[in-house]
């Protein structure tokens, strides 16, 4: 048993971003009153809870906990945690237990599990796919696919399963699409149109559809390739084709059941949306204990 959070040094940053997701949700759920609690339990009544798992799976957002429940009722709870974040849990194991006012309990239940539950689900998928890809050097990254207003979170319970962040936003670096490329007129012309725009410490990214697109893409001074869509067979090509003469990273579709063969092919980079984008909540309850 331990009375930390163990956010790997990046739980200052995360309880910033807290607050204001926190706040957000409890002026959703609230509104201006909590009909039930606030007509059926006394002020003064105090109440101990504990959050456990339902299944398996990575725990991954217990500084959550703090969050909602400080916003509802300062210095007023008591927490003890039983397991740390990135961990392996069981179904029926405990993370924490929770005691102080009824009240704020009951207000915050919903929000807290919500957010637990979606980033235990993210780190648990994520560490499925670290795990499959353990064996080579690849590193599996996320996307921007992911729910309006929590991408901070969802993008730290990809770190905390195991796998790589992408930019976490636009303003992070140049990857040039196929609608910047048509709008631009072409790879080349994409290319040589922003490498004088741009500071020296920034990547230029760049996606290709075929063979044809990557060598064109390296002639022109990309210092990463997406491969979009390619096959298995066709990544492989890539590889041997680029000779590490640039990044490679393998995009689109990009599957639990796929990814072990790109791994395989020696790509440098593999990214995969589903990592936020389809990633189940996992089943996380809160019981009023004794």
């Amino acid at each position: 048993m331990n009375n930390s959070t163990g956010m790997k040094g990046e739980y200052p940053l995360i309880k910033l971003i807290l607050k204001d997701i926190v706040d957000q949700g409890l002026k959703e759920d609230l509104h201006y009153i909590d009909l039930t609690t606030d007509l059926l339990i006394s002020p003064e009544a105090v109440s101990k809870a504990r959050i456990a798992f339902k299944e398996d799976g990575v725990l991954c957002g217990t500084p959550v906990i703090e969050a909602v429940f400080e916003a509802l009722s300062p210095g007023q709870m008591r927490y003890t945690y039983y397991k740390s974040e990135g961990e392996m849990l069981s179904k029926g194991d405990s993370v924490a237990e929770i005691e102080g006012p009824t009240h704020a309990l009951l207000k915050g239940e919903r929000l807290c599990l919500n957010l637990l539950q979606r980033m235990s689900g993210i780190a648990t998928v994520s560490r499925q796919y670290a795990e499959t890809v353990q064996h080579t050097s690849v590193k599996v990254v996320d996307t921007r696919k992911t729910t309006p207003g929590l991408r901070a979170l969802e993008k730290y319970a990809v770190r905390c399963g195991g796998c790589f962040n992408h930019r976490f936003n636009l303003s992070e670096g140049v990857l040039i699409k196929d609608n910047h490329i048509q709008a631009c007129g072409g790879i080349r012309e994409a290319l040589e149109a922003i490498k004088g725009k741009v500071g020296h410490t920034v990547k230029l990214e760049i996606e290709v559809q075929d063979l044809k697109g990557m060598e064109v893409a390296i002639n022109a001074g990309a210092d990463i390739v997406m491969l979009d869509n390619m096959s298995v067979e066709q990544v492989r090509e890539a590889v041997v084709l680029n000779d590490h003469r640039v990044v490679l990273e393998a995009s689109g579709g990009v599957t639990l059941e796929t990814l072990k063969a790109l791994a395989e092919t020696g790509v440098d980079v593999i990214s995969s949306g589903a990592l936020t984008h389809s990633a189940r909540a996992l089943d996380i309850h809160m019981k009023f204990i004794d």
